[in-house]
């Protein structure tokens, strides 16, 4: 019998303690169990150092920033202390999932460079949001995600036992060390938003299939509200990494034209819908885009 695989769990988690608890408590009821489970702290400021300090979790390691990175920059960090520990395939996650007792047995089981767990809320609904197709062909759509799981199979129980995504979440994918030392980190400019559709996009232009696993459930504590004010903070970052996976993947030049389209059409509606706010947000958004169009680098050094 070939030797199981060695697995690290990469979380980032920033000021939600009693949602990362559960989710500690989730990855100690694992059957197998992961080799490690490195924890990022984002400079938390309420009582996840306690959490963490208090958890006897197997393979714990707690590695706290001293100012918050950011999704991005926290799993580029998380991600990077796996490979240089050399665990074999690195499970990236958020603090508010759980993953049932044998999901990481099921990924497990495939031989497979790029795997993603598949996402359902706490009444049992699907939500897995990962596309199924990503468009950077075509400029039709001002969005690129054009079909994903949870709209395409509605419910688990439709889904045939493996699908091919072309974009993921950090929420529950699984990565090969070989992918990471040939693709390089996830790209910490990101900060949030899209920094997982970037590393996606990368690892299947670098030849790798990613597939979603059916019966490798992972349970979201919180409801989706990716909908966020678009002339508030986040709503800039939404817009500029919006931008940027564009201008760097853009596969014509009239997808690659598309931000300046959209910040036009933007600016245009904004008395009538997003205010000065959000036409503020996606001119400066598109002006910072445009200052990442080049390629993360490959190397993990």
């Amino acid at each position: 019998m070939a030797e199981r695989e060695t697995v690290a769990v990469a979380v980032v988690t920033y000021n939600r303690a009693d949602l990362l608890r559960g989710m500690l408590a989730g990855l100690a009821a694992l059957d197998p169990a992961p080799d490690a489970v490195i924890v990022v702290d984002n400079a938390s400021t309420d009582h996840t150092p306690q959490v963490l300090a208090e958890s006897d979790l197997p393979g714990l390691v707690v590695d706290r920033s001293e100012t918050n990175l950011g999704g991005a920059g926290g799993f580029r960090r998380a991600v990077r202390a796996a490979y240089d520990a050399g665990w074999d395939r690195i499970w990236l996650m958020d603090d508010d999932v759980v993953p049932a007792a044998d999901c990481l047995g099921v990924l497990l089981s495939y031989d497979e460079d790029c795997l993603m767990a598949v996402r359902e809320d706490r009444t049992g609904a699907l939500v897995e949001k990962a596309a199924l197709t990503f468009d950077l062909t075509h400029a039709r759509a001002i969005k690129p995600k054009t079909a994903m799981v949870e709209t395409t199979f509605g419910t688990r129980e439709a889904m045939p036992e493996t699908v091919e995504l072309e974009n993921v979440a950090f929420e529950g994918f699984m990565v090969r060390r070989s992918v990471v030392a040939e693709i390089g980190l996830p790209d910490d400019s990101f900060f949030i938003f899209y920094d997982d559709c970037d590393y996606a996009i990368r690892a299947r232009r670098a030849g790798r299939r990613i597939l979603a696993v059916r019966d490798a459930v992972l349970v979201r504590q919180l409801d989706f509200d990716q909908q966020h004010d678009l002339a508030g903070w986040k709503g800039f970052y939404m817009y500029r990494n919006l931008f940027a996976v564009h201008l760097r993947y853009g596969e014509s030049p009239l997808v690659r034209a598309k931000p300046w389209l959209i910040t036009a059409a933007v600016v245009a509606l904004s008395p009538v819908r997003g205010g000065r706010g959000e036409a503020r947000n996606v001119i400066r958004a598109l002006r910072h885009a445009r200052a990442m169009r080049s390629l993360p680098s490959s190397s993990v050094d």
